[in-house]
């Protein structure tokens, strides 16, 4: 795939900003062989300090099988009995009318071992999906590290490496039909994921068929009230809508069909769809049209850095996805 501008610049920043920093990573997928293949990757070029789960002899299996080394990687099968009660308790502090056997034998489950060992400070951040579906990844980060203060709804971004620079979309993976304030949410939470990562700015649009009432229709009123409801949860981020993506994007665009750019109009980095169907075709038609690298989905909303992978990611598309994931801690 050829390089296009930006992309070579920012995924080395990324390899750099886990070098060195002693990230931990949770794998809670060992018995997969792209998993391990990453693992190997991110330990022996990254520095990240990889605990893979799974049951021993199968994850030493699988990897001898490719003359894969595990040396290095901490892999583990079950949670010691100590983990066990500690993930526990802390599993019932907020479901109180849960049974402690119930709640012993789900924080032994691979998803929610993951996220316990994040949410106890044990790891830094956890990845999975290559053989667990979204649904899943999700249940266990809202049972587990829970969603950040002020957020309601957990979504998922892409980082797009564009020409010119990287932009956020969201929420192509997660979020189907999102009302109005899961719309909010959703812009909140990407602007704290722009700026975490590029530690620059966001300048959010919320993405619609029309701009600045230049069509009239129930989903174009549902991006308006979402605008409404971000600007007074966050009064001081850069946020405007309803713009078509053209508006959003192009200044000469944004001239003619507004006056003029303002802080968003023309310049965002930061594009929130008004449903999963436009953010999940848009996003592969960049990728598939213009080459650019597409790099998530990413979970949002919690308190700790989760990721999801698809089903079908490649062993780059995980490390690339692990990178990004890590550099938000």
């Amino acid at each position: 795939m050829a390089e296009l501008s930006g992309q070579s610049s920012f995924l080395d920043r990324m390899a750099d900003q886990s070098i060195g920093r002693g990230l931990r990573l949770v794998l809670p997928e060992g018995e997969d062989i792209r998993i391990l293949q990453a693992a190997r990757r991110l330990h022996d070029q990254h520095g990240v300090q990889i605990c893979l789960l799974g049951e021993p002899d199968t994850v030493r299996k699988i990897a001898s099988s490719v003359g894969l080394s595990l040396d290095g990687l901490n892999l583990q099968h079950r949670a010691t009995d100590a983990e066990v009660g500690k993930f526990a308790q802390l599993y019932r502090l907020g479901r109180p009318n849960s049974s402690e056997a119930v709640a012993r034998r789900l924080v032994q489950k691979p998803l929610f071992h993951a996220g316990m060992l994040v949410r106890t400070g044990m790891a830094d951040a956890f990845l999975a999906g290559v053989s667990c579906p979204t649904a899943r990844v999700v249940e266990a980060g809202l049972m587990t590290v829970g969603l950040s203060p002020g957020i309601y709804t957990p979504s998922s971004f892409f980082v797009m490496l564009l020409p010119g620079q990287p932009v956020i979309f969201a929420d192509c993976a997660l979020n189907v039909e999102p009302t109005d304030e899961q719309l909010a949410d959703i812009a909140l939470a990407s602007a704290q994921s722009y700026a975490s990562l590029f530690k620059d700015t966001p300048r959010v649009a919320l993405l619609s068929f029309s701009t600045k009432g230049s069509a009239r229709h129930a989903l174009v009123d549902k991006v308006q009230q979402a605008l409404k409801l971000a600007r007074n949860r966050a009064p001081d981020l850069l946020i405007d809508g309803e713009l078509q993506l053209d508006a959003a994007l192009n200044p000469e665009v944004a001239t003619s069909k507004i006056g003029g750019t303002g802080k968003v109009a023309g310049k965002a980095n930061v594009l929130i769809f008004p449903d999963l169907n436009s953010g999940n075709i848009a996003y592969k038609l960049a990728r598939h049209l213009t080459g650019c690298q597409a790099i998530g989905p990413i979970l949002q909303g919690f308190t700790k850095p989760l990721g999801d992978l698809s089903r079908s990611a490649s062993v780059d598309e995980i490390v690339l996805t692990a990178q990004v994931l890590l550099s938000r801690v």
